[in-house]
């Protein structure tokens, strides 16, 4: 298998930082004639299992971690490697992964709660509540001057629903290139971090220092497309983040620690990873020409420090077991371990086609499929994936819930993420068989 460099025009920034887990077989799973009682332990994952095995054991990574259920039932966790190449600790459910854009459909999710709470408009333009976009101009060539020779006035507002589904024609600092991508760097409108280690093709811009400075750097730019028109992966959900912050009152973080981390029972998620649980931190992985080298090591993690803002986007570290009982709430409605998170109709609505109609997905990650709150739909399938190889997903029809852990950037190295839900669907196809 042939690599690319860091240093590639095309996946230093692109790839590098965005998540896009394939949810080619869920649309699927709600035919298949299995009974969930059946998968009663690892073993029934043959397919998942023998790709875990292969990767850590071939030194593609350093560890992997599977975890797979159904409704409310325990997970059936697959486990291998160590949390560094050459370390000691193995990697197992509780085991720390940054996962990177997997933290879009938590804040998306989160939004829906307002929704529900009636604090919040889907179609509702965030000007009412970041009045900073209230007039915003847009490129005429994308990617080319911000300068006024080429802008012209929005033609409408923008609106959660847009925010949510990357349709609101906002811009991305690892997509966009040219003046308007240098600009964001200048104003320290960088939605994530990598490293303390200088990587090559990766800029080195701090960001802002608070969601509030960023949400209103990023309406003073313009946009790259009319909102509404075009999918195009943005940083729509970590301005979700700031409307989420403003519409309930409370800090963006404690929002969903008070309404999502605390109910859920999600005790291993945070945007700074305390130096008590450093000793189950994963370390993070550049792939080079094959070679894996170190970009972020555990012990002197970037995720040890306080980020300028809380990362809607992208900032979340979760354990697998973690990230399940999110899995868990969504398939379960709502509720998890009876107690009611938020209610039925937001989850569905989360859940399911969001895109505002006429929006042009052609040429995107995500044409012939759907979009809802933060994440791909295809089907009755839900889910994203991570920049350093994770991905989540859950079918709502079965009851299915399945995510992978790794860590190795860029995500697009190996097919592992995009390919995960076809594994998943080999080994249920084959318990049907059976």
């Amino acid at each position: 298998m042939a690599y690319r460099s860091f240093t590639d025009p095309v996946l230093s920034r692109r790839t590098l930082l965005r998540g896009t887990a394939m949810l080619g077989a869920g649309a699927a799973l709600s035919s298949l004639p299995f009974g969930r009682a059946a998968f009663a332990h690892a073993g029934h994952w043959p397919n998942v299992m023998s790709t875990v095995e292969e990767y850590v054991s071939s030194g593609k990574v350093a560890n992997m971690v599977a975890i797979m259920g159904f409704g409310q039932n325990n997970a059936d966790v697959i486990a291998r490697g160590t949390l560094a190449k050459g370390g000691a600790t193995a990697a197992d459910g509780d085991s720390l992964y940054r996962i990177y854009s997997q933290t879009k459909p938590i804040t998306g999710v989160a939004a829906m709660m307002l929704v529900e709470d009636g604090k919040l408009g889907l179609d509702q333009p965030i000007a009412d509540f970041i009045p900073a976009f209230g007039e915003m101009m847009v490129q005429k060539e994308y990617d080319g001057s911000i300068g006024p020779e080429n802008l012209e006035p929005a033609k409408t507002q923008i609106t959660a629903r847009m925010l949510m589904t990357h349709t609101a024609g906002l811009g991305y600092g690892i997509i966009q290139r040219g003046p308007i991508q240098k600009a964001y760097e200048e104003k320290g409108l960088i939605p994530g971090q990598v490293s303390r280690i200088p990587i090559p093709g990766m800029g080195r811009g701090t960001p802002t220092d608070s969601l509030e400075k960023f949400a209103d750097g990023i309406a003073s730019m313009p946009l790259v497309y009319q909102p509404g028109t075009k999918w195009s992966y943005s940083v729509g959900l970590d301005v979700l983040g700031r409307v989420i912050e403003v519409a309930s009152g409370m800090p963006f973080d404690k929002f969903l620690h008070e309404r999502l981390f605390k109910p859920c029972g999600m005790e291993s998620t945070w945007f700074r990873v305390p130096e008590s649980e450093v000793s189950r931190f994963t370390t993070n992985y550049g792939v080079v020409n094959g070679t894996l080298f170190p970009i972020d090591p555990a012990a002197s993690s970037i995720y040890l420090d306080e980020p300028g803002f809380p990362f809607g986007g992208a900032g979340l570290v979760s354990s697998p077991n973690d990230y399940d009982r999110f899995l868990r709430m969504l398939v379960g409605k709502g509720m998890i371990d009876g107690n009611r998170v938020m209610g039925e109709a937001a989850v569905k609505m989360a859940t399911s086609n969001l895109l505002p109609e006429g929006a042009d997905l052609k040429g995107t990650w995500v044409e012939g499929q759907l979009f809802g709150a933060g994440g791909r739909v295809q089907g009755t399938a839900f889910g994203w994936g991570g920049a350093a190889g994770t991905a989540g997903f859950i079918d709502m029809a079965s009851g299915l819930r399945a995510a992978n852990y790794t860590q190795y950037m860029p995500s697009d190295a190996y097919p592992i993420q995009r390919g995960f839900p076809d594994i998943v669907m080999k080994d249920l196809a084959l318990r049907a068989e059976g």
